[in-house]
Parts: structure tokens; sequence; C-alpha cells
């Protein structure tokens, strides 16, 4: 597959930042398992509108771009605990299409890295992933709590 191709293009330093936020051992990824993560998202967006793809770059581009207003460095460029920090305000935030978009991206992220064969077949996680999934799965737990349209009385 070339390279540059969408939804990746321009925005590839921001999606391995904050692929790398969201499953801390992809900082490990050589080119070729960055390729491959990407291929596997291309395939699955390939059945998929094109506005679709559009989207995603555009969603990417929007999130190099905002933490500058609050930290005054794009997302790529900020420390990993900053980038952990705005990507956890994006996931319980107030406006549904901000959480949708992160989410998806979240989802495809993960896919992607573990749609690897190589990660396929290492199926011993470290104590770290599991620390950083049991994390993410609190989270997911608390906003999916607060989220809730129904409330209990």
């Amino acid at each position: 597959m070339p390279r540059n191709r969408p939804p990746m293009g321009r925005a590839r330093a921001v999606f391995r930042a904050v692929a790398t936020t969201i499953i801390p051992e992809a900082g490990r990824l050589g080119p070729d398992e960055w390729e491959d993560v990407e291929a596997i998202i291309d395939r699955a967006l390939a059945g998929r509108p094109p506005r679709l793809a559009r989207q995603l770059a555009l969603l990417l581009i929007v999130l190099e771009w905002l933490p500058l207003l609050r930290y005054g460095r794009r997302l790529s460029r900020l420390h990993p605990a900053r980038r952990l920090a705005f990507l956890e305000r994006l996931e319980t935030a107030p406006l549904m299409l901000v959480r949708r978009g992160f989410w998806g991206l979240r989802t495809l992220i993960l896919m992607g890295y573990y749609g690897r064969p190589a990660a396929a077949a290492a199926t011993s996680r470290t104590r770290t992933s599991q620390a950083a999934s049991s994390r993410w799965r609190r989270r997911c737990t608390k906003m999916a709590a607060r989220s809730s349209p129904v409330r209990a009385r």
C-alpha cells in the first residue's frame, strides 16, 4: 500500500501520538509494524463512504492543533502525561460528536494494533499494558455510568 494515503497522510504524527498514548507498547513499533497498523485501518475503512476517511483526517488535524489553546503545544509535541490528560478530557467531553470521534479513533487504533499478526501471537501481556487497559476499562465504566439516560432515583 502506498505511503501518504488517507486517513493518515499529513496527520501521521498525531495518529501515532494518540496511538502511543492509548497503547503505550505501540511506541516500540518499527516502520513496518506501523505500516501493518495503518493497512489494517485502511482495510476497515475501505468499505465505508469516502467522507468517513475525510472526517477521520479532519479529526486528526483538529486533535493536533486543539491542545495549542491550553498547553501552548501541538498534540504530537506534548509530554505524554499532558497528552493523556488531553485525551481523557476528550473521552468525557460534553459534546457527543467529540466523544464519538474520539471513541471511533480509539477503536480503529486498538483494531489496527491488536489486529497485527505479531500482536495476535504475543498473547502474554506485560504488567504495564494490563495496568493501562484496566485504567481505560475503569474510565469506560465511569463514562457509561455518567452518560446513561436512565438515572436511579
